[in-house]
């Protein structure tokens, strides 16, 4: 889905200030509804606009600047660091994913926050036994990752 059509949703929805962070799906806005309201809203809108079943995670400015806060890896040009956000208690289950699959060198997890983050070899990210794990179903609405270089943009646009 074109991100200026996922913005017009969400103006449509009664959203204030909306743009886009490129192409990653994720959406910046404002909004005096609580979280939970928004999550309501904004999943109806996208649902039937989009004709799918629509599963947001609605995250404040201060929940993203812990996200950046608390990225417990070195930035490296050889690797990729991730953060998932989720349901309650899902870093725990990506977690023991983690622990039980095999590893390349420098790929490691910590969970900061309940967030858990995910530092990979560039190259590896979907070739990794952990990488393959991320595409279950059973974990599909439960979850969704973003490099953290997006959680810096995100952070730009809301400042």
């Amino acid at each position: 889905m074109k991100m200026a059509d996922v913005c017009q949703v969400f103006k449509e929805a009664g959203m204030e200030d909306v743009s886009s962070i490129l192409a990653s799906g994720n959406i910046v806005f404002s909004s005096d509804k609580t979280a939970e309201e928004l999550k309501i809203v904004l999943e109806k809108a996208m649902s039937g606009h989009f004709s799918y079943e629509a599963f947001l995670f609605v995250k404040s400015k201060e929940e993203v600047e812990l996200f950046w806060n608390g990225i417990p890896f070195e930035k490296s040009d050889d690797l990729h660091i991730y953060a998932f956000v989720g349901v309650p208690g899902i870093e725990d289950i990506l977690m023991e994913e983690f622990q039980k699959a095999s590893q390349a060198e420098n790929e490691k997890a910590e969970i900061i926050n309940s967030l858990f983050y995910w530092q990979v070899p560039k190259g590896n990210t979907l070739d990794s036994t952990f990488g393959k794990i991320l595409g279950k179903k059973s974990l599909k609405d439960r979850f969704t990752s973003r490099n953290t270089n997006t959680f810096e943009k995100i952070l730009k646009k809301m400042n």
